[in-house]
């Protein structure tokens, strides 16, 4: 009878498990729909739900983006900039490869005042991505590799300017002027 209950109650913690993940997972669904929606409350209430269910959670597969970054995101656009700061460093330590990631962390630290160091993850957040759409295009261009960036112009873009140009600092000040008078 012991036995019985033994399987039982592993069956429950599995089932229960799992019921977490896929609810992790749907948060982490919803809440990027959210964020491209411009819905950022919504989105960032989402985060933060599958990073207490899940903090380690990483969505997607060829760009891969873990709940951290996510959420480090979506605290940076709600203008929340110190916590956005350490979720952030948090999702870089978890997924060191993460670009996004590293780009708005820069962009955070622009906005606290440390300017060097966020024109560095900037920079580096930047050429990650340069990287990664070349690895797509080259590695897939039969695939799905032809659909990113077919034409190069976000490549150019980010060739174009490097981290101690003129280009870079105006570039960076606009993307902060524009934020502004969006946000």
């Amino acid at each position: 009878m012991k036995t019985v209950y033994f399987l039982a109650g592993v069956s429950l913690t599995i089932l229960l498990a799992a019921c977490a993940t896929i609810r992790g997972s749907g948060d982490v669904d919803q809440g990027r729909q959210a964020l491209l929606e411009g819905h950022y409350q919504r989105a960032l209430r989402l985060f933060q739900d599958a990073e207490q269910i899940d903090p380690t959670y990483v969505y997607g597969t060829e760009l891969r983006g873990g709940v951290s970054s996510y959420l480090g995101r979506t605290q940076y656009l709600t203008g929340n900039y110190t916590q956005a700061r350490q979720t952030l460093e948090k999702a870089l330590s978890q997924h060191k490869s993460d670009n996004v990631a590293r780009l708005y962390l820069g962009l955070t630290l622009y906005r606290l005042g440390d300017q060097k160091a966020g024109l560095a993850n900037i920079q580096r957040g930047m050429q990650g991505i340069y990287n990664w759409l070349q690895y797509i295009n080259t590695n897939f261009r039969f695939d799905f590799g032809k659909d990113w960036d077919e034409s190069g112009t976000i490549r150019g873009g980010i060739k174009a300017i490097s981290p101690s140009s003129p280009a870079a600092r105006s570039t960076g000040r606009n993307l902060l002027l524009t934020e502004r008078g969006s946000g």
